[in-house]
């Protein structure tokens, strides 16, 4: 399914509509938004899920950072209910579910980190210096074809 939208007034329009039903601004208004643009916050973290421990290939900032961030938020709701149970460890900093958590998502957040470097034409092995990655991560997609693959963000 195509979603098209109206650049007047923002509004979720049919794709034959020859102008807008809610502001009438004409068809050349109109932005056709692509799979990549309807998608969730919580879908890019699943994309990233979804790619385990897929080490080849590409992945744009968004699947980088929206997976980096529900991986956080759902840290900081782990960690508190390791709180509220009491299963929280001072000594380790982390509790129960939280440590299970860290644990389950350290392939795929070391793979999607492996392909985001990619995505900048950057080697994989750069993400084991500490900075340099996470400066390579905020660089926009390179446009052009490289050793690991297309560009992962349509330009």
């Amino acid at each position: 399914m195509v979603m098209i939208i109206c650049h007047e007034c923002a509004q979720t329009i049919h794709e034959s509509a020859p102008f807008c039903p809610h502001c009438g601004a004409p068809q050349g208004n109109f932005h056709v938004l692509t799979q990549d643009e309807t998608k969730s916050m919580f879908d890019w973290y699943v994309c990233a899920l979804t790619k385990y421990a897929t080490f080849q290939g590409r992945a744009r900032r968004k699947e980088y950072w929206y997976f980096l961030l529900c991986s956080l938020l759902i840290s900081i709701g782990l960690g508190i209910i390791d709180s509220l149970l009491g299963l929280f460890n001072d000594e380790s900093g982390m509790g129960l579910f939280s440590g299970i958590y860290s644990i389950a998502i350290l392939i795929p957040s070391i793979s999607v980190g492996v392909r985001r470097l990619h995505d900048t034409n950057h080697s994989g092995w750069w993400l084991w210096i500490p900075i340099i990655p996470f400066i390579f991560t905020l660089l926009d997609t390179n446009p052009q074809h490289n050793q690991y693959g297309a560009p992962a963000k349509r330009i």
